[in-house]
């Protein structure tokens, strides 16, 4: 390979690593009105018909991390925290989403957690929504294995789409 060419290799891998570094993107638009200095994160219950043992307290958990991570909020315990995030899970539970011939072929695993939020300095700013989100696996796995699988995933989205429902405004 002559010099020309390795110059052209180098460059065109650059520029493939910097069209990728600008793809990237996270939520970073967190608007928290100066005088809201602490939040409470409320256990987040399991009121599903199925209920996966680990899924209340891994997600309470990696809420409760994001937003110690990702503000500059004081987590408190009690009724004087300025923001109170509660909810519970509603909806823990598999459907056929896809079918080849006479069988499955794809299941999604479904997630809905029903949050309420209340602003203890502007109340009309309280509010009680569904998040839910599908994971999709195949239909070859078991609906154990499929869960394994898919805690990371589940409790990654599902714990960003809250923050992001409270803190972005979205």
């Amino acid at each position: 390979m002559n010099k020309v060419m390795l110059k052209r290799s180098c460059f065109l891998i650059a520029a493939i690593v910097s069209v990728q570094a600008t793809c990237n993107y996270t939520f970073k638009d967190v608007s928290i009105p100066p005088e809201v200095k602490t939040v409470s994160v409320q256990y987040i219950e399991n009121r599903a018909r199925y209920i996966n043992p680990q899924l209340s307290p891994q997600l309470t958990d990696r809420l409760r991390q994001k937003i110690t991570g990702q503000t500059r909020l004081t987590i408190i315990n009690g009724d004087d925290a300025h923001y109170d995030i509660g909810g519970y899970i509603t909806d823990f539970s598999v459907n056929t989403s896809g079918i080849s011939g006479s069988q499955a072929s794809s299941n999604n695993l479904n997630v809905t957690v029903h949050i309420i939020f209340k602003n203890r300095l502007d109340e009309k700013k309280d509010f009680e929504t569904d998040i839910t989100r599908n994971f999709p696996f195949s239909a070859s796995i078991s609906f154990t294995d499929a869960q394994n699988r898919l805690m990371d995933d589940i409790l990654k989205n599902v714990s960003d789409d809250i923050f992001n429902k409270v803190f972005s405004n979205w």
